[in-house]
């Protein structure tokens, strides 16, 4: 295998495990909110409730930048495309830079399908996805409260809610997780985690659209003829 495909592995499962979140860093992301009303009256129960209510019952359509740092490796990666959700654990990555990847789960099986190279990767959904890494708690989002112990953290200059989550079952991959939540309509808008190794990931999700209707097809994956299998959790 060569160098560059090993870099874009890396970087492959360095983006399902761990995310960052940053200020605006590139034309693709959307800006911070800022500004506004005083709601510190809202406990972090209430919050979660209110993002319960918005993600527990419909799929929705996201378009994402991402910026994953290695910091051991000193090695930062961006990309963007579009990502598709649907409960309880059913998730679709279309990345489109810079490189076309799909990663597909139906909540079971794990997709890597690599069109340029004709190269599908499969795995298990649970061994990657089980404990709510890799954002996989936006498909399936009462996994928040299960596997993270939740806390509000204090900023009256900003918009928006920031939720620090710890895990419950301490992980080598997983440090912690900062999500922004939306005060006006309770979306996560951005995305951070941190690994044991400091490692980082930034997502930026934008131009949410939810959806009362989306088809269980769009979750699975139909082997591309003469593609080359590799399974990566044996």
């Amino acid at each position: 295998m060569s160098k560059m495909k090993i870099k874009t592995l890396i970087f492959l499962f360095s983006s399902l495990l761990v995310f960052n979140i940053q200020t605006v860093l590139s034309e693709n992301s959307s800006p911070v909110l800022k500004s506004s009303a005083d709601d510190s009256s809202m406990t972090t129960e209430e919050i979660l409730d209110r993002i319960e209510d918005r993600y527990a019952r419909v799929g929705f359509t996201a378009d994402f930048f991402q910026k994953s740092t290695i910091h051991a490796m000193h090695l930062t990666d961006t990309a963007c495309g579009t990502a598709f959700f649907k409960h309880p654990g059913m998730m679709r990555w279309e990345y489109e830079k810079p490189d076309k990847q799909s990663i597909i789960t139906d909540g079971k099986q794990l997709w890597i399908y690599k069109p340029e190279d004709n190269q599908v990767m499969i795995g298990k959904a649970p061994f990657y996805f089980g404990s709510g890494k890799g954002a996989s708690f936006l498909a399936d989002i009462k996994i928040m409260r299960k596997n993270f112990s939740i806390s509000l953290e204090k900023d009256d200059k900003n918009n928006f809610y920031l939720l620090k989550l710890l895990p419950k079952e301490k992980k080598f991959d997983l440090a912690v997780i900062y999500l922004s939540v939306s005060k006006k309509d309770f979306t996560v808008f951005q995305i951070v985690t941190y690994n044991s190794y400091d490692d980082k990931t930034l997502i930026i999700l934008s131009n949410l659209q939810f959806k009362q209707k989306m088809e269980d097809s769009l979750f699975s994956f139909k082997m591309p003829e003469g593609a080359d299998i590799l399974k990566i959790d044996q």
